[in-house]
This record gives structure tokens, C-alpha cells and sequence, in this order.
């Protein structure tokens, strides 16, 4: 598919991801007063209210599902893993596992020191996956990684539950945020974490040169000229910040970077460099939809989006697995 395809076809997209999520709510306003609310004209308080919150959902939304999707392709690129994801590799849980650690001990109460945490929490996570991952042989490490990354998820959950059940005020803070959600956060947070946004993004994007190499193996990439060693390392660290920065933005999202890649890859062929571009926008509508979905599906109340999306990926990754143990 040609560049100028992919981005028309993506811009086009997003904006009517965009354009639902402001029109469509548990609170049905009528879509001239919502244009009027987002130009700046005078509306109701309380219309003024419902368009600040959707535009702010909508924004950390998109946000958060470009840098959730394109750590994602990253890291099954890295790995050779159809099956690596910051969800499924356990890097979200141990994100959350030292923002909760952060909440008890340093009473942290806002992004801009959850992502310190969260980013530790990420890169220790990763590391640790990683090591199990090659104690297996070449052949079973796609499966063994995703082993791995399922055991440090269960024993970081595990924990945090532990953490919580003994401090009520940890729970307080953290439940709303652990099930992944756009809603009631300002979007001005986005800020608090946008130098890690920013380098994990041009570090990623970076990176499809090297993806398309290293696919078809490390030898052949040292062939090719490609410094390896250091260029998995910029990658690795891009797909880390974003993971780790969406992580403190929306709690830990899951799926969108394991579903998101192989959507883009199968619409735009194997080119790595295309598929990041193809995430970059398909990441935000997934995220986007899936919040506007949850807020109909069970209105009056909603449904958060990382639940959403958990619904989707679910039985994508049974297919993957599926598929992949018939070849």
C-alpha cells in the first residue's frame, strides 16, 4: 500500500474516531451544541462540561493507543515475537506494580511522578522477561517469552492486590486507574509526560530499518552494515518510554499493541516501516472506539476502555496462538 494511502486512509480515520467520541456519551447533546462547545461559543455550563471532558478523553486517548500500538510493533519486531505486547509480556503489570509501590511508600498522587515509577517499574519488567525468555531453546522463546510475561504479570498482580487490600488509601487512589481509562483525567497530564512521549516516539519510528533486518536475523543485519546491539537498544528504550508513559497516562491498557500491529501488517504488507506509520494512526482509533463504545454499551454507567479493549484482544490472541501452533 502506498505511503500517501496509509496516511489519507489514517487521517481520515482518526478523525472519525475523533468525531464520535465528541458526539457520542451517556448524556445525549445535540451535535450543534457540541460544535458550538468546541469552537469556544456560548453553551450551558453544563454542556461546556461534557465537551471539556470529552475533548480531554479524546486526546489521552489518542495519545495513549499511538504509543500503546507502536510499542507494540516494536517489540514483536525486536523479539521476532507475534505474540509480544506490553500487555501480555507483563511490562504494563510491572508498571503498575511500581506505581502502587510509589502510591504506599512515597504517597505519589499525580502523572508527573507516576511515570518515574511506572518507567522503572517497565524496564525491570522487561529485562526480567527477557532473561527467562533465553533460557529456553531458539525455537520455543516466542512461547516461552510469552510464558514468562503471563508468570511476571499473575506475581505482579498478585502483589498489588496484597498492597492493597492492607492500605485503603493506595486502593482509593489506584482501583480507578488500574483497570485502564480515559475518562475523568485533564489533558493537560499529557504534558507531564511528553519528553519520554516525544523520544520513545522518535526512537520507535526510527527503528523499521532495523525491524526489517533484524527479521531476517541478526547475522544478516551485521552483514547488511546495521550497528545491532545499539540500535535494539534505542529501540527497546523508544518502546519502553511509550509503554511506560502510557502506562501513567491511562493505567495499563491491553491488547492494542498486540492487535493493532498484525491489523496494520495485513493491510500494508511486511514492511516495518510502513506498519509503524499504518500504527501510528490505527492505534488511536482502537483506543478511541473503544471508549466511546464503553460509554453506550452499559449506559448510564461505563464500561473503561481498557476493558473494551481486553474484550477485542482476547479472542484475537487465541486465534494468534492457535494459528501458530498449526504451523
Amino acid at each position: 500500500m502506498p505511503v500517501a494511502a496509509i496516511v489519507v486512509g489514517g487521517v481520515l480515520a482518526v478523525a472519525v474516531a475523533a468525531a464520535l467520541s465528541l458526539l457520542v456519551g451517556t448524556q445525549s447533546v445535540p451535535p450543534s451544541e457540541i460544535a458550538a462547545g468546541v469552537l469556544g461559543d456560548p453553551v450551558t455550563a453544563q454542556v461546556r462540561g461534557i465537551v471539556d471532558s470529552r475533548i480531554d478523553r479524546t486526546l489521552i486517548g489518542l495519545v495513549v493507543g499511538a504509543a500503546v500500538a507502536i510499542c507494540g510493533v516494536v517489540l514483536q519486531g525486536l523479539t521476532r515475537n507475534p505474540l509480544a505486547e506490553p500487555g501480555i509480556l507483563g511490562i504494563n503489570s510491572g508498571a503498575a506494580l511500581a506505581v502502587v509501590i510509589g502510591i504506599k511508600v512515597f504517597a505519589l498522587s499525580g502523572v508527573g511522578g507516576y511515570v518515574w515509577f511506572a518507567l522503572a517499574g517497565a524496564v525491570v519488567t522487561a529485562v526480567v522477561v527477557q532473561l527467562l525468555a533465553l533460557l529456553a531453546p531458539v525455537r520455543a522463546q516466542p512461547v516461552t517469552m510469552a510464558l514468562a510475561g503471563a508468570a511476571v504479570m499473575a506475581t505482579s498482580t498478585s502483589i498489588v492486590g496484597a498492597i492493597l487490600v492492607s492500605d485503603q488509601g493506595a486502593l482509593d487512589v489506584f482501583r480507578f486507574w488500574q483497570v485502564g481509562s480515559v475518562a475523568g483525567r485533564d489533558a493537560g497530564i499529557v504534558l507531564d509526560v511528553a519528553p519520554f512521549l516525544v523520544i520513545g516516539f522518535a526512537l520507535s519510528l526510527a527503528s523499521g530499518s532495523l525491524l526489517n533486518t533484524v527479521a531476517l536475523g541478526d547475522d544478516l543485519a551485521r552483514g547488511l552494515g546495521q550497528r545491532v546491539l545499539l540500535h535494539r537498544l534505542l529501540a527497546a528504550t523508544g518502546a519502553i518510554l511509550l509503554a511506560a508513559s502510557a502506562t501513567a497516562l491511562a493505567g495499563p491498557i491491553a491488547f492494542v499493541g498486540l492487535v493493532v500491529p498484525h491489523v496494520v501488517r495485513a493491510l500494508v504488507g511486511p514492511d516495518h516501516r510502513r506498519i509503524l506509520l499504518g500504527t501510528l494512526f490505527a492505534g488511536p482509533v482502537l483506543v478511541v472506539a473503544a471508549d466511546t463504545i464503553g460509554r453506550v454499551v452499559a449506559a448510564p454507567s461505563e464500561v473503561q476502555a481498557g476493558i473494551v479493549c481486553a474484550v477485542v484482544g482476547a479472542p484475537f490472541l487465541v486465534g494468534l496462538v492457535r494459528r501458530m501452533s498449526v504451523a
